[in-house]
């Protein structure tokens, strides 16, 4: 019987793009968008943001140095803070409605800057109890340490809890954790998996 049921936030909730930051950057540096992400996946340096290892300001110099981008840290919020899209995946009334009945929460990979930015703007977040975020845990999806930050905020036990992800390597990492877990494909499919594990709403 599942009585608590977690989502992932990027993809599932809420949709993001990152060429539209890495297009907005390529502005103020001698990069292209195409080869920023290229540069930046030699340094484990988003890595370290999203699992807390470095502060937002301090991340933002580092970067600056590396793409030799020349703007401030409030431009580089607001850049770094576009990739997400308007139109949520999951209809409101629809959390609202498993709020009722089961305990909600969202495991995601994440980091301070995002989080800022979406919690101001997507009301959605107001309706789950309790969020796991990596930058707070310390670690990010597939390590075993964030599913255990998960587990002990469920107030169940991991048997009882349904995941949902977009990556299929995240969905496998919460399987071996225990949490029964499913490839996020859709909201009628998302539908569909609830139902297979008996939730109602």
């Amino acid at each position: 019987m599942i009585e608590t049921i977690i989502f992932d936030m990027g993809k599932v909730l809420i949709p993001f793009d990152f060429s539209r930051g890495y297009r907005a950057l390529e502005l103020y540096t001698h990069l292209t968008a195409e080869q920023i992400p290229m540069e930046l996946s030699k340094t484990d340096l988003v890595n370290r943001l999203e699992s807390g290892q470095i502060e937002p300001l301090p991340f933002f110099d580092e970067l600056r140095r590396i793409l030799k981008a020349d703007l401030t840290y409030d431009q580089f919020c607001q850049i770094w803070s576009c990739i997400f899209l308007p139109d949520i995946l999951i209809p409101e009334p629809f959390i609202e409605k498993l709020k009722d009945r089961y305990r909600v929460m969202v495991l995601s990979n994440t980091n301070a800057i995002h989080f800022e930015m979406v919690s101001v703007n997507y009301p959605i977040l107001k309706h789950f109890h309790h969020l796991v975020l990596s930058h707070e845990v310390g670690a990010m999806k597939p390590e075993p340490k964030i599913y255990a930050a998960a587990i002990a905020n469920a107030q169940c036990p991991a048997d009882r809890c349904f995941f949902t992800d977009d990556i299929p390597a995240y969905v496998e990492g919460a399987r071996k954790a225990g949490l029964n877990a499913e490839q996020f494909l859709g909201f009628e499919k998302l539908q569909e998996d609830l139902k297979r594990y008996g939730v109602t709403w």
